[in-house]
């Protein structure tokens, strides 16, 4: 298998980013040995496309851009106000990716990390048809701009919407759009997908952008998740993109709340990005 960009998200290290936290961490991340990192946007003024561009360039680390979908920003939402603040920000996320030359923007682009409850098949199929319908007009922007949005499924404790990569590509295959396909990640299909390996599988071509973690959402490696049977699937699916270590520090009482990150999940968060990068060299050589 050719060796993958390995990435760190800077949710390991700061929220929320701003060009500042970047103009200090990508020379760090790269002198760790990362080739790649992923920048949050969590309000669409945190960060100065114009500036992260040359910041990231000179560290030599391909970018990539994640979206945070707090309270109030939901797709399925059938209120109008909410619908069209929810794509203004991730316009935003699309305009920010394209300015600094990365290819992706992903994440729960469809409703609140953290909205959960009981679903009927009626409800579900009105809201990914309502999502599908909201999203048409941003699958088309980012088209436009060289970029491609990926939906990623979370566990069942911070969505009931798309828990699964078979639920999640209903919607991608609504859609049928190439400029629409997935983020998966190893964390939340550990809990959720009995098979890891055949979901990746499932996902195929439409995968667009892989997160790496361990089973406790700290470094991946030295965990339960097969992470041998995880780098066949990324290989039997001809995945050529970036693999991306997403965790973060308990310190952040925004973030970790939603991903219930109530301990450190290493020493310090240098050592877990430090060790989960050997780990993933080593597993893709």
């Amino acid at each position: 298998m050719t060796s993958l960009p390995i990435g760190a998200n800077l949710w390991i290290w700061d929220s929320p980013v701003t060009t500042g936290v970047i103009r200090e961490r990508a020379p760090h991340i790269a002198a760790l040995g990362f080739e790649a990192i992923e920048l949050p946007l969590e309000s669409a003024d945190d960060w100065s496309p114009d500036e992260v561009r040359a910041i990231v360039e000179d560290a030599g680390l391909r970018p990539g851009v994640c979206a945070a979908m707090g309270p109030g920003r939901d797709l399925t939402s059938d209120d109008a106000g909410t619908v069209a603040a929810t794509q203004a920000y991730l316009r935003a996320c699309i305009e920010h990716a394209a300015g600094i030359g990365a290819r992706v923007v992903a994440g729960p682009l469809y409703s609140p990390t953290g909205e959960t409850g009981a679903i009927s098949d009626g409800e579900r199929t009105r809201k990914i048809e309502t999502l599908a319908r909201n999203l048409v007009p941003l699958v088309e922007i980012a088209d436009a701009s060289g970029v491609r949005l990926g939906i990623e499924p979370l566990n069942r404790f911070e969505t009931s919407l798309f828990n699964t990569v078979a639920q999640t590509m209903a919607l991608v295959d609504m859609v049928d759009h190439p400029a629409l396909g997935l983020l998966l990640d190893t964390f939340h299909m550990n809990i959720e997908e009995r098979d890891i390996g055949a979901a990746i599988r499932r996902a195929g071509d439409r995968l667009v952008h892989f997160h790496a973690c361990g089973n406790d959402r700290g470094a991946p490696g030295n965990d339960g998740i097969d992470w041998a049977g995880v780098r066949d699937a990324l290989r039997d699916v001809g995945y050529s993109g970036t693999v991306t270590i997403e965790s973060f520090t308990s310190a952040n009482r925004t973030i970790v709340t939603a991903a219930s990150i109530w301990r450190p999940l290493a020493a310090s968060q240098d050592e877990l990005a430090a060790d989960g990068l050997a780990f993933l060299r080593a597993l893709f050589g």
